[in-house]
């Protein structure tokens, strides 16, 4: 299927010269002028944000001048010390100086191997690359806000300088923890957090990411492609009744072996989210949705501009690259190394990569999941995961890759959470791989569940009043009653009428 030609409307905001691209495949910033507003990203270089150098309000001036200063001397060295990077950074966020630690950021440069000790002349590259924020973005990024569907198109090379301004703390307003600063209901985006409180989890996720400057500031692997960040909503009004539904349960393949990213590779990839978009990748946090963010560091950018996501509401990238290879879970996550990426590009040069960012809700006791307003606010967020857009044709659908959403610390059970994303597929008409790394008897369980859907042509109707009737039986029940032997009491009872 071909796309249309590269859009931009009220609803797709480019940052590229559209025409430049249709007529010369060139990826050329799109030309304007920065918007200081609440319904925009407040930009580094924009002549609005000011540094107080005094103590009189009268002592104000621009604060680019001040960062352009800082990071222009960096990018003027071969090499850079850690102390020289948190110097530049503490001269124009002196707010934070007594508070911001470069501590993980040190150990990690005295303690790297010497065929990593490239570290210190990336600093001044990073610098360069931050520098150069006017020429690369010429006009104003909108935030993707909650209650609307909204997309953003940039260039890979866009998002590297603003990863690169991410990284040398530059972006203005967005340091507060305070409940009621301009941006507490978006993610953090400098990167002071990962500098400070040294880890073995730090390190590993300093390995990846200065890895991706390394790639993106050499002209002969810096990458030319596009991507779009597609926020997505669904009004309570166009959302399925569950209990009407008379699809039944899709295509299903599941393998306790391979990975999402790996074996999932064309499939639309299932990112398990926090409703802030990319968790803790920029502090302690290490589980798959802040993986998933470190070996593609193209999707860190999104914290730039997406608000936290409401029930009703999904991220959608397309076109993120893929740069390094990692083995291992949380505390045993390691790099591995760089990861070549042999996707193909589509019409808009985006590599052939969907990936969603759905969030499951936290249980604090894994009780209250069996709850029928739960269970629904799960299926609509699975269901707004998975819809295809108004303009996809059917038959151009890929197949879902997904695996324990929200299970693990957020307490979901894989048997509700798998019957859940079995429904919302189901009703969005696509098949679904199920990838759950080593649980061989889940494995089983989920192969023989899904076999006796089938043969009793279940529909997701049905299934939406059993798991009404389940609920009720597990609040009142004093013990658990597990799920699948419930169902298959139950079709085994309806069989027999």
């Amino acid at each position: 299927m071909e796309l249309e030609l590269l859009p931009f409307s009220r609803t797709h905001n480019v940052l590229i010269d559209v025409n430049e691209f249709h007529h010369k495949r060139t990826l050329k910033p799109h030309s304007g002028h920065h918007v200081w507003h609440s319904d925009f990203v407040k930009m580094p270089c924009s002549p609005e944000s000011l540094i107080n150098t005094g103590w009189v309000t009268s002592s104000e001036r621009s604060r680019w001048e001040v960062v352009s200063k800082q990071l222009e001397s960096l990018a003027k060295k071969t090499t850079a010390s850690v102390g020289d990077v948190e110097k530049a950074i503490k001269k124009y966020n002196p707010k934070y100086e007594d508070q911001w630690s470069f501590d993980a950021l040190h150990t990690f440069v005295q303690k790297s191997p010497k065929e990593e000790k490239y570290y210190t002349s990336v600093f001044p590259k990073i610098a360069k690359l931050a520098s150069n924020l006017p020429h690369y973005i010429k006009k104003a990024i909108p935030l993707l806000q909650k209650g609307q569907t909204q997309s953003i198109t940039l260039s890979q090379s866009q998002i590297a300088c603003l990863l690169a301004n991410a990284f040398y703390c530059t972006f203005p307003h967005r340091n507060s923890p305070n409940p009621r600063a301009e941006y507490h209901n978006y993610p953090t985006i400098n990167f002071n957090s990962l500098f400070e409180k040294w880890s073995e989890r730090k390190r590993e996720k300093l390995r990846a990411l200065l890895h991706y400057f390394h790639t993106v500031t050499d002209p002969a692997t810096r990458p030319c492609g596009l991507v779009t960040f597609e926020r997505r909503y669904i009004r309570d009004r166009d959302m399925p009744n569950w209990g009407s539904c008379k699809e039944t349960v899709p295509e299903l393949h599941v393998s306790s072996v391979g990975f999402i990213e790996e074996q999932g590779a064309g499939m639309l990839q299932v990112d398990f989210a926090c409703n802030m978009i990319g968790g803790g990748v920029l502090g302690s946090g290490l589980v798959q949705e802040e993986i998933l963010f470190l070996m593609n560091p193209e999707l860190i950018v999104s914290r730039l501009f997406t608000e936290k996501l409401g029930d009703n509401e999904c991220l959608f990238i397309t076109g993120s690259q893929q740069f390094s290879q990692y083995s291992g879970y949380s505390d045993t996550f390691k790099w591995v190394g760089p990861h070549r990426d042999d996707f193909e590009r589509d019409e808009w040069q985006r590599l052939h990569r969907q990936i969603v960012a759905m969030d499951a809700l936290h249980f604090r006791h894994q009780r209250e999941q069996y709850n029928m307003k739960q269970v629904t606010r799960e299926l609509n967020k699975a269901y707004c995961g998975f819809k295809a857009d108004d303009n996809t044709y059917p038959d151009f659908l890929p197949d879902i890759a997904t695996g324990n959403w929200g299970c693990g610390a957020f307490n979901g059970d894989p048997k509700l959470k798998a019957l859940i994303q079995l429904m919302a597929a189901a009703r969005a008409h696509r098949g679904v791989a199920f990838f759950i790394f080593k649980n061989f008897s889940l494995e089983r369980e989920l192969q023989n569940m899904h076999h006796l859907l089938v043969t009793h042509r279940t529909t997701v109707g049905e299934l939406y009043e059993f798991l009404d009737d389940y609920c009720a039986v597990i609040q009142s029940a004093h013990t658990h009653v597990d799920l699948f032997d419930w169902f298959r009491n139950t079709l085994k009872h309806m069989s027999q009428l």
